[in-house]
């Protein structure tokens, strides 16, 4: 799923996957989701749709739930830890699910764990013939296995359902040298290869989920969220954001 028409009117891309952090969905919140940013998202997403943009989101869950302060107490174990962070995924997806839905955008929320009431359990076909049928798929509950990251099962769904961009939707408007919120003289990239990725450690996301996009040739765009017309800047292929490539 790549460029649909060399058209600059038209979107670059027919197929996305859009992971939301937590933090994203919190805003200026420490915990919890910020109503006004759920609000747009939802409508970002909306935009989307009408052009034909086929999305499929991964959400995080750290905005409810932080496990590693239980975990470094000794209070849970990593294996409960990160099945509880799953869980928060799945109330995140509910919300976001609700936002779209209230905007007449029929949205499948798939998750990786059964939660049968809740949700259709995850299948990659099924997700790619919801896409297909013109629905926004929101897969929560990671990869429905613990020690994995949903940066890496955002990476693991992209790939799945055939994307043509994976957008990591961030605090901070691309990838920069160092952390832009300590350091005044941090340098933004425009571009990266994931081989400059790993070999500079930038905190773009977890090795695994690099690797899965640089085995698949899959490229990364990282952009934030809270800026107006962001999302739909990337996916109509303006410059937007740090790309992250083969």
């Amino acid at each position: 799923m790549t460029d649909i028409n060399p058209n600059d009117k038209n979107p670059k891309f027919s197929r996305i996957l859009l992971k939301l952090s937590g933090e994203a969905l919190a805003g200026g919140k420490d915990m919890g989701i910020d109503a006004s940013i759920l609000d747009q998202m939802s409508l970002s997403i909306a935009h989307l749709r009408g052009l034909g943009v086929q999305v499929g989101i991964v959400v995080g869950g750290g905005n409810l739930y932080r496990g590693s302060t239980l975990q470094k107490e000794g209070l849970v174990g990593r294996v409960t830890g990160d099945q509880m962070g799953m869980l928060a995924t799945v109330m995140n997806g509910l919300a976001m699910r609700d936002a779209l839905v209230r905007r007449n955008i029929k949205t499948r929320l798939m998750s990786a764990l059964s939660i049968a009431t809740v949700g259709e359990p995850y299948a990659s076909r099924e997700a790619i013939r919801h896409l297909n049928n013109g629905e926004v798929c929101i897969f929560v509950a990671g990869t429905g296995n613990p020690f994995f990251t949903t940066d890496t099962a955002a990476c693991l769904r992209g790939i799945e359902i055939e994307a043509g961009l994976i957008l990591k939707a961030t605090k901070v408007d691309g990838v920069y040298d160092k952390d832009p919120s300590v350091h005044d003289d941090a340098v933004k990239y425009d571009s990266l290869t994931f081989d400059e990725v790993l070999e500079r450690k930038l905190g773009v996301m977890d090795l695994t989920a690099i690797a899965l996009c640089r085995e698949h040739n899959v490229p990364l765009q990282v952009f934030d969220m809270n800026k107006p017309n962001a999302l739909l800047n990337v996916v109509m292929g303006e410059k937007e954001g740090t790309r992250v490539y083969h």
